[in-house]
């Protein structure tokens, strides 16, 4: 179970990201956070890991709370969670097995992973993360030579070298195509049914979020509007986390 308290986020400039957000996550639950660019839903997930250090509330995981945890601790938490940006965040010019075994550091011998060796076993495990991302075959490819679709799996398989419980996906569709975000999506579904891994997962369009998410939470302007099911999000609660001018996008989605 994950539990966010009264989280709040206010950035040195002033800028107020996240007003007292409060929500529960179950176990296995694949949770869509949806709002306008600016809502807060970035800072919302980067706090749930300590990417971002919240300004007050907790972040509460199986009991611990991640956002006391300091050191040894905190590391050992963020290893149990996976974590796949909008931009893939990939080293590019280094090969795409690099790249995977990076999901690896957290458990790696820090002073051989500072100098690119891993175990046989790693290894092993990196193509076996390629496999089921489906390009196994680009494990010697430099990133920078990949499509779009293809370093956003290379970003799931990195992720999934960390052996993660629980996957943060930051809008991880957003810069590609309608076919091939269902495929990255279908494949975060994959892991979350097969395997069991709790996924929240930022969207923008609302026909991926009936598709994808058991849940929906909704934020605008940093505060909580909309938590509920798929179903229940409908025209006039959409237009509730979106503004009034929302109401032709309920298909398409908001850029």
């Amino acid at each position: 179970m994950l539990k966010v308290e009264n989280l709040t986020k206010v950035f040195p400039d002033g800028t107020v990201a996240l007003k007292n957000v409060s929500f529960e996550v179950k176990d296995g639950e694949f949770l869509a956070i949806i709002g306008l660019s600016g809502s807060g839903k970035s800072t919302l997930l980067r706090c749930i890991n300590r990417l971002i250090d919240p300004t007050a509330g907790r972040v509460i995981w199986d009991g611990v709370d991640i956002t006391a945890a300091q050191g040894k601790e905190l590391r050992l938490i963020r290893r149990q969670i996976g974590m796949i940006f909008q931009q893939f965040n990939l080293v590019r010019r280094s090969s795409v097995m690099t790249n995977v075994l990076s999901g690896r550091l957290g458990y790696a011998d820090p002073l051989w992973s500072l100098v690119g060796r891993f175990s046989a076993e790693d290894r092993q495990r990196a193509l076996a993360a390629l496999e089921r991302v489906g390009i196994p075959e680009k494990a010697d490819s430099r990133a920078d030579q990949l499509s779009g679709g293809q370093q956003q799996r290379v970003g799931i398989a990195r992720a999934l070298m960390q052996e993660p419980r629980l996957m943060l996906a930051d809008e991880p569709v957003a810069s590609l195509d309608p076919v091939l975000a269902h495929s990255i999506l279908q494949y975060l579904e994959l892991l979350n049914r097969q395997d069991g891994i709790t996924v929240l997962c930022s969207l923008h369009f609302l026909d991926l979020v009936h598709r994808y998410a058991s849940r929906v939470i909704g934020l605008k302007d940093g505060e909580l509007v909309f938590d509920g099911l798929p179903s229940e999000l409908t025209r006039q609660r959409f237009k509730e986390v979106y503004g009034e001018e929302a109401e032709m996008v309920t298909v398409g989605g908001m850029g």
